[in-house]
């Protein structure tokens, strides 16, 4: 694997590189290095998405240090993720290229991008010893290589930019650049995602037999992958059309990096029938307006039995699917929001067992540590990171209660300046409001909307986040399902942290994660779930990562709005909207 040459212009040589992977096989693979259809299943049939996008970082430097005498340095890059303990994690490395100190390498590194973490990313250059040019670079002691400077970003920042290239400046081992120049590091990112483009099929049956005793049967309709051992793999199934024995099924989608990929799909309804038919079979049922027959296999003597019933394909269109990640880096923005719960229940700050208790230790209590949390991530979506800073059920001076009051004290100034700003705006509040009550989440919900309403008449390319951190049961339940219910069509998504001890039962149905949408007291129905909830005790007792737990469905929730608006990222490229 060491003999891999760059070509790259003057017939520079790259020494040590590894192997190309072909992009197209981890365009699905979320889940470590490679595709596993093991542990994709298990998630999809848990009702979850794949948490991380696979993306590869491409690098190149300009003006490098030179540390050989007849000729220039031989450079070669290692990309590092800081751990939350500090250590570093090797995450890949280039190959070495001859005699340049303006690199630009061939060898991609793999890193996993998760919206809900902040992955620090650590960049270390090298000059490789003549010595050394016919070992793998995997193979390489980095402490027998000449260090040519260190780079650091979060990875958020790159996938930020609209090139998603970022260039940062090649610092010495302490951070400092010195009296020398080390010149700099671009990295660039991009998905490995062969196709953006998904098949839309929406699939009947007609004659179906009655499998029940006093009603018809209840269908559904189980899409499986047939791999090569001759198994098959579930990826997908309609949901349940109650008796009904020729039911029609709302649109299932395919990936075409699935069409791709599988030859042959089976099809069983109920689990008693079953056909297996190619893609390109379904789209000609699609072209011919012709069913294809379920089959019964027979135990006995191993033949198959036609069935009366029959699949048909209503519907078979190909169509574009963006990623978060193409819409974050065309310029769409995430604004943080936050409301904090100033009601009597969580204690006297002064206490230290309250909830709101400031400790003089720089210890940090439950308010605050879901404000960093969750402010540190989403801030870097946000590019004039100025936060809107709510406060409710707290008693203002003047004597009035409020549900919707600034942290900041200033009546005409509801942002404030950074995540920082927050955690500042909300230690000053503890000493102006006085704790009250009741718990009443509605106001906030439409101070939060009428600004992600506000912004749609200006075409902004915005998506708002609200952070409700709250101690207590609520006190007027239907009120917040029909703030909720009236947001849930706005580019709005609520965060619910409970802090305390208090039962959460109703914020369970808050965030409607067992698939029954919230229903205002007027029988609307929400168009989508919008709420995400997490109890703080679960991650102090370190069930759950509070920031992943709060933040995996946002990317789902984002894409849910701008696609049932048919919203496409702004500024892509003919090549990036082809089908």
């Amino acid at each position: 694997m060491g003999g891999c040459f760059s070509d790259m212009k003057g017939g520079k040589q790259g020494i040590g590189g590894a192997e190309q992977r072909p992009t197209a096989m981890v365009a699905n693979s979320s889940y470590g290095e490679g595709p596993n259809d093991a542990v994709e299943f298990f998630h999809r049939t848990r009702g979850q998405h794949p948490l991380f996008t696979q993306l590869e970082l491409s690098l190149s430097a300009s003006n490098l240090l030179d540390c050989d005498i007849t000729s220039k340095s031989d450079p070669m890059a290692v990309v590092f993720a800081k751990k939350v303990d500090g250590k570093l994690e090797e995450l890949g490395r280039t190959e070495v290229i001859l005699n340049s100190l303006n690199p630009a390498w061939i060898n991609k590194v793999a890193v996993s991008y998760q919206f809900e973490t902040v992955k620090r990313l650590i960049f270390h250059v090298y000059d490789v010893d003549t010595k050394y040019h016919n070992i793998p670079v995997k193979m390489l002691n980095l402490k027998d290589q000449d260090f040519l400077g260190e780079a650091t970003c979060v990875l958020s920042e790159i996938v930020t930019v609209q090139s998603r290239s970022l260039t940062v400046n090649l610092s010495n081992n302490n951070g400092r650049r010195g009296a020398r120049n080390l010149g700099t590091l671009t990295i660039h990112a991009e998905e490995t995602v062969a196709s953006r483009s998904l098949v839309e099929i929406k699939f009947r049956c007609s004659n179906l037999e009655n499998m029940d005793l006093f009603s018809k049967s209840d269908p559904f309709l189980r899409v499986s992958r047939i791999v090569e051992t001759g198994g098959s793999i579930p990826i997908c199934k309609t949901e349940v059309v109650d008796n009904d024995l020729n039911p029609t099924w709302k649109p299932l989608c395919l990936s075409m990096q699935q069409k791709k990929k599988i030859a042959w799909n089976e099809f069983e309804v109920d689990l008693f029938r079953k056909l297996q038919k190619s893609v390109a079979e379904l789209e000609r049922l699609h072209k011919e307006r012709t069913g294809a027959n379920f089959l019964l296999p027979s135990s006995k003597n191993g033949h198959e039995k036609v069935l009366k019933g029959q699949l048909f394909v209503d519907q078979f269109q190909e169509k574009l699917q963006f990623s978060f990640l193409d819409y974050i880096s065309s310029g769409f923005e995430l604004n943080f929001m936050v409301a904090v719960d100033f009601t009597a229940s969580n204690g006297n700050p002064q206490d230290p067992t309250s909830l709101h208790h400031i400790s003089p230790y720089g210890r940090l209590n439950s308010y605050q540590q879901a404000i960093m949390q969750v402010g540190e991530v989403i801030q870097f979506y946000d590019s004039d990171r100025r936060f809107p800073a709510w406060g409710f059920g707290g008693r203002k001076p003047d004597g009035t209660i409020s549900h919707c009051f600034n942290l900041s004290a200033n009546e005409s100034a509801f942002e404030v300046e950074g995540v920082e700003g927050i955690m500042d705006a909300y230690a000053r509040a503890l000493h102006k409001v006085s704790l009250a009550g009741p718990t009443l989440f509605g106001q906030v919900i439409d101070r939060a909307a009428q600004i992600a309403g506000e912004s749609l008449s200006h075409h902004s390319n915005k998506y708002y986040v609200l952070l409700i951190i709250t101690d207590g049961v609520l006190t007027n339940f239907q009120e917040t399902k029909d703030a909720l219910v009236k947001a849930s069509n706005l580019p709005l998504s609520v965060l619910i942290v409970g802090v305390g001890g208090a039962d959460f039962t109703e914020m369970e149905i808050l965030d409607a994660d067992n698939g029954c949408r919230l229903e205002s007291s007027t029988g609307r129905v929400a168009t989508r779930d919008i709420v995400q909830f997490v109890p703080m005790r679960d991650v102090h007792s370190g069930q759950i990562s509070a920031v992943q737990a709060l933040l995996e469905e946002l990317p789902g929730q984002f894409l849910t709005y701008v696609r049932s608006r048919d919203i496409k990222p702004s500024n892509l490229s003919a090549a990036q909207t082809s089908v």
